[in-house]
């Protein structure tokens, strides 16, 4: 569904991503991991069109998508979330949502049904007449996700959704992102917790300074020498091992 080929971004003298290759297969669950500052946001960010790339090519349903606006990107199907939640303070939760469903409609009633479905969907029903501004943390990681599944997406691209939630935040977040599977939308997500990881994916990519390291199963990964060092550093596969 989803190919990357090549792609790269410099900041400065920073190389941010370097020459990066991963496939999303459809229907699966595909995740993207590396220690903090590998890269990950801005490959995410050039995929779904708000970085342009200095080079690489990128491709949904085979179609090349590279540069192009996010709102054409969304429109084609593909949508993101962010890290940092930052719902419309001012507007109910149903009204937040009913953003992302005006994408599909101009017609405010069916807009609002449709933002109604979505919240009530993923757990929102009790809250969605509620302001936004008083949500608890974990209600704002839902929102962001109800507000992008508004737009009817086929591939969902989940930007560390469980941050700052407790075990069992993240136990209700993992069930929900299986049950949109479930539901037919395909899913690349962003995430640091590993428990959630082997819960989820599929297959996992993993960068480290901008380059992929290594990729296959959450099982492979977790045994593989060089992601335990991207993450602890030099020889501590090692001392694991001794250890173990």
């Amino acid at each position: 569904m989803l190919e990357v080929r090549a792609l790269s971004k410099r900041f400065g003298g920073l190389q941010a991503v370097r020459a990066v290759d991963l496939n999303v297969l459809k229907g699966g669950i595909t995740a993207l991991i590396g220690p903090n500052g590998a890269g990950k946001t801005t490959l995410f960010a050039m995929v779904a069109g708000f970085i342009v790339p200095d080079s690489g090519v990128v491709r949904l349903d085979d179609n090349d998508i590279t540069g192009l606006r996010p709102d054409l990107i969304a429109a084609r199907g593909m949508v993101r979330t962010f890290q940092i939640t930052q719902p419309f303070a001012g507007l109910t939760v149903a009204e937040n949502i009913r953003v992302g469903a005006y994408l599909r409609t101009s017609d405010t009633a069916e807009a609002t049904a449709a933002a109604r479905e979505v919240g009530t969907s993923l757990g929102l029903g009790p809250l969605l007449d509620r302001p936004a501004a008083g949500l608890t943390v974990a209600a704002r990681k839902r929102l962001e996700v109800a507000r992008a599944l508004a737009t009817r997406p086929k591939l969902l691209l989940l930007d560390e959704v469980m941050a700052g939630l407790n075990p069992t935040e993240i136990g209700e977040i993992v069930a929900m992102i299986q049950a949109i599977r479930a539901a037919g939308v395909t899913i690349l997500l962003i995430e640091h917790i590993m428990q959630a990881i082997a819960a989820l994916a599929d297959h996992v990519y993993v960068l480290a300074q901008g380059s992929l390291i290594a990729e296959g199963s959450p099982r492979e990964i977790a045994d593989n020498t060089a992601v335990i060092e991207a993450y602890l550093g030099r020889g501590a596969a090692a001392r694991l091992a001794a250890h173990a």
